[in-house]
């Protein structure tokens, strides 16, 4: 069966796409920092009848890293990595005028340093998934995620193009031909609109999602057998969001409407790029978060 590591999965979004992922039997190994929502989160996945490793600690770690993928090693390999632990920088946000460094280097040490960190040592399993086109645990028909892989303006369309002998250089090497389908696994970064937009007080951590983001696309051009998808997943419900923003009580969804966005991904063998799973901007001066 295909294996999962699943970073930030004891709740919110990580939690919801590891229940879904172990519905269709998949292994999973899976972390959090806090030891109890996390064996909580464990138990209810291994109801599903896959087997599941749960590793607690703290993904800017290394050595908790190299346990992350030694635990998939030991089930198999590793055929999906999700960057979806998150750090805020500062709780509640605040203004660039005010924001704490240390908060900032926290932010950008969990948000870029750590999937980077996790990449790393994962790569040597991912380019040898066989379960690359994830079709094995699917049986229906799916279509991709709500809209084309977006890619950088460049003063011209900025439109996706599907092929490798495109014009557009900059998407250039996002490819849906069958050459690339099943050839490696897969990494899902959770990225955020904050990445894109300019909204007050969300500018560490749009930053550093926004170094995740170019990350994650030069990861594309440089390991062109693999899917690399970063997705901002829009707003929702959830602890992080909170503790972002606490005087917002406004109804977002919860973090499992955005899962069978993800599941399109792995289900279409998408081309790597830039997805948003909501297809619709966050309202302004808000940010996404998980």
């Amino acid at each position: 069966m295909p294996v999962a590591i699943i970073t930030g999965a004891s709740k919110g979004l990580g939690r919801a796409l590891a229940r879904a992922l172990a519905a269709r039997g998949w292994d999973l190994v899976i972390d959090a920092r806090s030891a109890g929502p996390l064996q909580e989160a464990a138990r209810e996945l291994r109801g599903s009848g896959g087997r599941v490793v749960a590793l607690d600690g703290d993904v800017a770690d290394g050595g908790h890293r190299a346990a992350l993928v030694a635990a998939a090693a030991e089930l198999g390999g590793l055929d999906l990595l999700v960057n979806n632990a998150s750090a805020l920088g500062a709780e509640p946000l605040v203004r660039l005028a005010e924001h704490p460094l240390d908060g900032l280097r926290r932010a950008l040490e969990v948000n870029v340093v750590a999937p980077l960190g996790l990449i790393q040592l994962a790569l040597p399993l991912l380019r040898n998934s066989t379960h690359g086109s994830y079709l094995s645990s699917y049986e229906g028909e799916a279509p991709y995620i709500g809209e084309a892989p977006s890619g950088p303006s460049d003063g011209g369309s900025g439109t996706y193009e599907a092929h490798t002998t495109c014009g557009n250089s900059h998407n250039s090497y996002l490819s849906d031909s069958t050459a690339y389908a099943g050839m490696g696994g897969a990494v899902l970064c959770l990225s955020s609109d904050a990445a894109v937009e300019a909204y007050p007080t969300w500018g560490g951590y749009g930053a550093s999602k926004a170094a995740l983001d170019q990350l994650s696309a030069v990861l594309a051009v440089e390991e062109p057998a693999l899917r690399v998808w970063w997705v901002d997943p829009g707003d929702m419900r959830t602890e992080l969001y909170a503790a972002a923003v606490p005087d917002d009580d406004s109804g977002r969804p919860l973090p499992g409407t955005v899962v069978p966005a993800l599941l399109r991904l792995l289900d279409g063998a998408a081309p790597s790029g830039r997805y948003p799973a909501a297809g619709a901007a966050a309202p302004a001066g808000t940010g996404s978060a998980r």
